[in-house]
């Protein structure tokens, strides 16, 4: 049997998903002959405890003891301004990572830590989850193999059932930022071409304390692909009728839905469609419960040299680029080139 020790920094809210996740990896790869060891910290040192006390794992006193007690990975689920410099620290032990997006505040905070992490020849794995979920990939090879043929019309959509708390609002760089990113990631990913301009716009008709820190509740963004393909991105904190996550491909032979289900937080206006008749989602944890479970699978497979990078920080800072391009765009409201250098 061989150990394969993870150490996690950051307990919150993701950061306990990933370690429930990692502890229920043995279930899977056990049977492999291989074992995975969990370690943890966090500032809260109290709740760091008990979550590791929770799930047999253990509690290191800091990001240093933890790095220094012999780490195979390194998983970061902390605040994005703590990323880059906790990226540079395991890269410097000398171990593979794992971030939860984005890389940075913003691109062109990330460009020094690609160039860090480039020059040391690290190991960095983004978290964009959605690589991972059974639709988005379907849908990928849908595409990738002629089935849908070419692609009209794209539409993203990301609707949170209720906003996160303000504090959180006002240093999350907004909501294409904290938000949307996802969609543009997912978008360059299945298509394999570029956004190369955002036009957005906004509203606030929710909590006033959102506009009062610099973000909107609701945005939607035209963006332009480098073959002149068009698609949207919508995305609101309020959609009360449940978490919706969905993607809509639209090609010239097929036509496919990412994320329409049961589950789906949507009800027909037609006469005598029951469709969907489950109970929707009411969180992207639940939405995207196995995409979470299998992107931290792919991460022990990295470290074991079993697979390529699933999601390369290049990647992440690529769908940043269009995030802060769709940011600008809210702000001035004229569209925006995105951005493929930007300067240091």
């Amino acid at each position: 049997m061989k150990d394969v020790i993870l150490g996690l920094v950051g307990v919150g809210r993701i950061g306990v998903m990933h370690a429930n996740n990692i502890a229920a990896l043995n279930a899977v790869l056990n049977p492999e002959g291989i074992n995975v060891r969990l370690r943890l910290t966090d500032v809260a040192a109290d709740h760091a405890r008990t979550v590791a006390a929770g799930l047999g794992a253990e509690f290191l006193p800091s990001v240093e003891a933890l790095i220094a007690s012999g780490i195979d990975g390194l998983v970061i689920a902390t605040g994005t301004a703590t990323h880059p410099e906790l990226i540079k620290a395991g890269v410097d032990a000398g171990v593979p990572v794992f971030c939860e997006k984005p890389v940075a505040m913003n691109v062109a905070d990330a460009l020094p830590v690609l160039d860090y992490v480039r020059d040391r020849r690290g190991v960095v794995q983004i978290g964009h989850q959605r690589r991972f979920d059974a639709g988005y990939l379907e849908a990928r090879r849908a595409y990738q193999e002629g089935e849908l043929g070419w692609i009209h019309s794209l539409r993203a959509v990301t609707c949170d059932m209720a906003p996160p708390p303000v504090e959180f609002l006002a240093s999350s760089g907004g909501l294409f930022r904290d938000c949307s990113v996802h969609d543009f990631d997912i978008l360059r990913w299945l298509t394999g071409r570029e956004i190369v301009e955002v036009y957005a716009k906004g509203s606030n008709n929710g909590d006033p304390a959102i506009g009062e820190v610099g973000d909107v509740d609701t945005a939607l963004a035209l963006v332009t692909f480098d073959d002149g393909t068009v698609g949207t991105v919508s995305a609101t904190r309020y959609n009360g009728a449940g978490h919706d996550v969905r993607l809509e491909i639209q090609g010239s032979r097929r036509s496919l839905m990412v994320g329409l289900d049961d589950t789906t937080a949507m009800a027909s206006a037609e006469a005598g469609v029951g469709f969907p008749a489950g109970e929707p989602h009411k969180t992207f944890a639940e939405r995207f419960d196995q995409a979470y479970r299998s992107e931290m699978e792919a991460f022990v497979e990295l470290i074991l040299g079993r697979r390529e990078n699933p999601c390369t920080p290049e990647d992440a800072v690529a769908a940043s680029r269009v995030a802060d391009a769709a940011q600008e765009s809210l702000a001035t409201g004229v569209p925006v080139r995105v951005a493929q250098k930007v300067a240091r």
